[in-house]
């Protein structure tokens, strides 16, 4: 199975805040006046939220901190925590907690992995794992963005 099967295959389970442990993912949902703030990789034509792996020694706020500011140059926003995901697919599983990031001004992408930043209004249609973001977007939505 290449890449990009896999993150078409990649699937997601939400439990309430806290009910998993061993988390090896976050993910950042960003929200800027209005819109979801989505990147793109330079590798792909998709869309994703901000977010990867929990660094040795990291707690999972201070990797979606990092996340973020790398993904996007986000460093000016309330960070909340929103949940717990498992994420599977035919290769393997794995924990991640989710987070609700109000952003209150952007900063210039740092120099990663990010080709670009750009607010949405709506989930565009060419997401980076279209059976996990809308997902976990909704789960988002449960908390006040404003």
């Amino acid at each position: 199975m290449d890449e990009q099967q896999t993150r078409l295959s990649l699937r997601c389970r939400i439990y309430p805040l806290g009910a998993l442990k061993d988390y090896k993912y976050v993910v950042v949902c960003a929200w800027y006046q209005g819109c979801w703030l989505l990147s793109r990789h330079k590798k792909r034509d998709t869309w994703e939220t901000q977010g990867g792996h929990i660094e040795p020694g990291e707690t999972p706020l201070d990797a979606a901190r990092r996340e973020l500011y790398e993904e996007s140059g986000v460093s000016d926003a309330e960070i909340i925590p929103v949940c717990d995901y498992y994420g599977y697919d035919d290769k393997g599983h794995s924990n991640g907690r989710v987070f609700l990031a109000k952003v209150r001004s952007l900063g210039m992408l740092p120099e990663s992995e990010m080709a670009r930043v750009q607010a949405f209004e709506e989930l565009p249609e060419n997401l980076t794992y279209p059976n996990v973001t809308p997902v976990l977007m909704r789960e988002a939505l449960k908390y006040d963005k404003e």
